[in-house]
């Protein structure tokens, strides 16, 4: 190849993140060739001594990574020959770069995994601790971004709790599926040698091995569900900041964000924006366009392995060094940002939020729904018009909508509405501990 087409093939410069995946597999590899009577016990200690002491030279920066060695795999076998001369060739008995690269790649995805769910469980402890903080906080809930209902704040950030523990349990499904181990696949057809596969699979931790070679080298579905499972987490946590976003601005004011995770601008000095939760939102795009770029890769590949497949590591790196930095940033968000409960409940107040509450009034004195529906609608659309609340109007004026109307109906507040919906998932206070409890019993599992 001229220079221009190894510059071209070239995946040292991303790939070189496999190392570690690389030396210990290789290390399980030769430790099984020789049990296995299949190199001698000399040459693989020889060769094990070798290659922890490239772990070393590359983890204390003395090593050189040449582009014209295409990969990490070539950069740690030739660094390898360099070091105990031919005796390094023993090593790649039985083993294609294929299964090595497929092996490499579902190890480095369940370490990622493990990171991933570690960051999802700290984020789901910092929204229980600042649900428990405002748990009788009460704001409006909102549909259409339009004031709904009122809401405990503990019951919404108890959504986002929800949410993300659906996520925990997609990255454990995709983790069980990554946690087979590939080795002694070869190039496609499996291997001629006596290989102990389990051997591999228990030293490397691997939960089963692979049931067909041509399957093992080619697949790629394990990659797909994490880069799945990526995109779902990372839409939740753009749902969120920009949630973050609106609270935070003049309008809403509901919460005030530590400054630092907040910049000013380069012109107006009385500016504190929101970046950080601005960038969470923008950085989702990334995410969803790796998995859709990997669907692309796969969709018209036939078996088995196509040079193709090199393509799917940029993606899975990016989506790595995006979505853990992101939930970590909005768990310091979350814990660092400070509530306004007052102007919290002063928005559900300052609104026609128990509107539903009063139609219910009426439907409990014996009017259907849908007419109760109708008279509270005109109700609100005449307290709108002259700038009241529901609870500043006159029993004279709720009579002359409906004569059933009585002075209980000023007994309805926001407080009154949250406590109705006593119901299981609802919001009031009783159902909101609940959930704080089983929320506090959940985190014990979370990366069990």
């Amino acid at each position: 190849m001229d220079r221009s087409t190894v510059d071209y093939a070239v995946s040292v410069h991303f790939d070189f993140r496999l190392y570690r995946q690389d030396i210990t597999g290789s290390i399980a590899h030769v430790s099984m060739l020789s049990n296995q009577g299949i190199v001698q016990e000399s040459d693989a200690n020889l060769i094990i001594k070798g290659l922890e002491e490239i772990r070393e030279d590359i983890e204390g920066g003395r090593f050189t990574w040449r582009n014209d060695l295409e990969d990490v795999h070539m950069n740690i076998e030739r660094s390898l020959f360099d070091k105990i001369g031919s005796v390094a060739g023993m090593l790649h008995t039985a083993r294609s770069r294929n299964d090595q690269v497929a092996l490499d790649v579902r190890m480095y995805t369940k370490d990622v995994i493990d990171n991933v769910l570690s960051s999802l469980s700290n984020l789901r402890h910092k929204l229980v601790e600042k649900a428990e903080t405002n748990k009788s906080v009460i704001l409006p809930g909102y549909t259409h971004l339009q004031r709904a209902q009122p809401v405990l704040f503990a019951h919404h950030l108890l959504a986002y709790f929800e949410m993300f523990g659906r996520d925990i349990e997609r990255f454990k499904q995709a983790k069980c599926r990554t946690d087979v181990m590939p080795l002694g696949s070869g190039a496609l057809a499996g291997s001629p040698y006596p290989l102990d596969r389990e051997f591999v699979a228990n030293t490397l931790g691997f939960g089963s091995i692979s049931n067909n070679s041509m399957d093992a080298v080619s697949d790629r579905d394990y990659i797909i569900d994490f880069q799945s499972a990526s995109a779902v987490c990372a839409v939740h946590l753009s749902r969120l900041a920009d949630e973050i976003v609106l609270w935070s601005s003049s309008e809403f004011g509901f919460i005030t964000l530590d400054e630092s995770h907040t910049s000013g601008s380069s012109m107006m000095p009385q500016k504190n924006n929101p970046d950080l939760a601005e960038l969470t939102r923008g950085k989702t795009g990334r995410v969803l366009g790796n998995l859709v770029s990997l669907f692309t890769i796969l969709k018209g590949l036939p078996l088995t392995y196509n040079r193709d497949l090199q393509e799917d590591k940029e993606g899975l790196f990016d989506t790595v060094d995006t979505i853990v930095p992101s939930l970590n940033v909005m768990s310091a968000m979350i814990e660092g940002m400070d509530v306004d409960d007052q102007r919290m409940r002063d928005a559900a107040e300052n609104s026609q939020s128990i509107a539903t509450d009063i139609a219910d009034y009426l439907v409990k004195k014996g009017i259907p729904f849908r007419e109760a529906h109708g008279i509270v609608s005109e109700l609100s659309l005449y307290a709108s018009e002259k700038g009241s609340k529901f609870s500043e109007l006159a029993l004279e004026t709720y009579r002359n909508f409906s004569p059933l109307f009585d002075s209980d109906v000023f007994l309805m507040s926001v407080d009154s509405s949250v406590e109705s919906r006593n119901v299981p998932g609802g919001t009031s206070l009783t159902q909101v501990e609940g959930a704080l409890e089983n929320a506090r019993a959940s985190l014990e599992i979370d990366v069990d």
